[in-house]
């Protein structure tokens, strides 16, 4: 059976696209093994200029495959979620009701860089016009 010619088009447009989402899926399961195995702490955080990473010492974080995360210090956790958009190489964060300094992980952080035991990402804080950088690292 012979295809015509828009026919081959609309089949080559339609295997593009499948194959383009399956890249897309693997590169998020990729992340999402990476994220989910260990814990990870915060190893820099700065407002502006203000360096305020000591407000974190002592907290560990656990990332899980149902998008929450649990942030713990001194046998206290706080939960939260977390989502992450490869396209856009972002990742959200959300502890509702928590105080500082969980509260200031709530934000759409955008991906700067990126390693299996590293990331760094930044996001603008519109209500205090702050830019926040973070760092996380895994134990």
């Amino acid at each position: 059976m012979k295809l015509s010619y828009p026919m081959a088009i609309l089949a080559s447009l339609i295997l593009l696209c499948s194959c383009k989402k399956f890249i897309e899926k693997q590169a998020e399961n990729q992340v999402m093994n990476i994220v989910t195995n260990g814990y990870w702490y915060v190893s820099g955080y700065k407002q502006n200029d203000s360096d305020i990473t000591a407000s974190f010492s002592g907290y560990l974080f656990k990332f899980d495959e149902n998008n929450t995360v649990t942030g713990t210090k001194d046998n206290a956790s706080s939960k939260g979620q977390w989502s992450v958009n490869i396209a856009n190489r972002t990742i959200l964060a959300n502890f509702p009701g928590a105080d500082k300094p969980l509260s200031l992980l709530n934000a759409t952080w955008t991906i700067k860089d990126s390693y299996t035991d590293s990331v760094s990402a930044r996001t603008i804080d519109t209500v205090n016009n702050t830019l926040n950088i973070l760092q996380l690292k895994k134990q």
